[in-house]
């Protein structure tokens, strides 16, 4: 005859409390293991971060590099996957490529000084002579233009440079015609896209600048334009050379506003799109072109210690 044995006691509170403690206990353990051990606590902290980087961002770069090397077939455009260095040849050897490539960094510096030119007085207002209640107002309305569209923002620029559109309409008074579509179209629609990234940074360092500076310049007799290119300036070109690297880099890769206002104007992010389809690895070899001038860009800029202000 088969005994049942007894159901099991059930647990009381201090049995659940004993169970709480322990687990509380473990974790404390734990936390102070971590504690104990800096490294290991960065390392699990960042491995996930550095785990995304090195396989979608450094893996694709990678996989660009690798595919630059390749060829395709002439009669089916297929990828072959033979190592060969003809791509590189054609971007040196070709006129339209040179051309192209130079196009778009002196688009991109264009961009950049123009971005310079107009944030600084904007800056320097938003940071050292508006009233400390108006200023984040005004910077909210540096950073509105952000929250719309990419697009919206280009075609509104396109209907704006329009042939009768409201800036021909403005300057035909004054005997003057708009820039319509083309390369000058293209450096002012780009310039007004990325101008907030670099009002901020000015602001930014303009916000920071000590008065103490400014006064004692006054006092030794320094006249307004000594300030600026003696005080000022120094104070704040590693912010103003942070600001660059994201109009310069930002302005170098972009190929939407080209192909909306730059009428027939090409540069290397439009080939770069012309040939995805037709022939992958000049696209790939295209595309290490802006990678390697950023880099050197990174480089100099590096010099003037704006890294560390981004």
């Amino acid at each position: 005859m088969t005994t049942l044995s007894p159901p099991p006691a059930p647990r009381t509170a201090a049995d659940r409390r004993t169970a709480a403690d322990r687990a509380t206990a473990s974790v404390r353990r734990f936390a102070g293991a971590l504690h104990r051990r800096p490294r290991v606590r960065l390392a699990a902290l960042l491995t996930a971060p550095l785990l995304w980087l090195v396989l979608a961002y450094l893996g694709s770069l990678a996989a660009l590099f690798l595919s630059a090397f390749w060829t395709t077939d002439s009669f089916t455009s297929e990828v072959v996957r033979v190592w060969s260095t003809r791509n590189f040849e054609e971007l040196v050897s070709s006129s339209l490529y040179r051309t192209v490539a130079l196009r778009t960094v002196g688009v991109a510096l264009a961009v950049t000084v123009l971005c310079a030119v107009i944030a600084f007085p904007l800056a320097f207002y938003t940071a050292r002579v508006a009233s400390p209640r108006r200023r984040p107002l005004l910077v909210v309305a540096i950073l509105t233009p952000l929250w719309a569209s990419y697009l919206v923002k280009v075609y509104a620029w396109r209907l704006i440079l329009s042939e009768g559109g409201p800036l021909d309409w403005a300057l035909r008074p004054l005997g003057i015609e708009g820039p319509g579509y083309g390369l000058t179209a293209t450096v002012l629609v780009l310039t007004y896209l990325w101008l907030p990234y670099m009002i901020l940074p000015l602001h930014t360092a303009l916000e920071q600048l000590p008065d103490s500076l400014l006064q004692a310049s006054a006092d030794l007799g320094a006249r307004a334009g000594r300030t600026f290119l003696s005080v000022v300036l120094p104070m704040v070109w590693p912010a103003m050379a942070a600001g660059s690297v994201f109009t310069f880099s930002l302005s170098l890769g972009d190929y939407i506003t080209v192909q909306i206002v730059g009428g027939k104007t090409q540069l290397i992010g439009n080939l770069v799109y012309s040939n995805v389809t037709l022939n992958l690895p000049l696209a790939a070899a295209l595309g290490t072109v802006p990678v390697a001038v950023i880099v050197l860009y990174l480089l100099a800029v590096r010099r003037t210690g704006a890294l560390r202000s981004l």
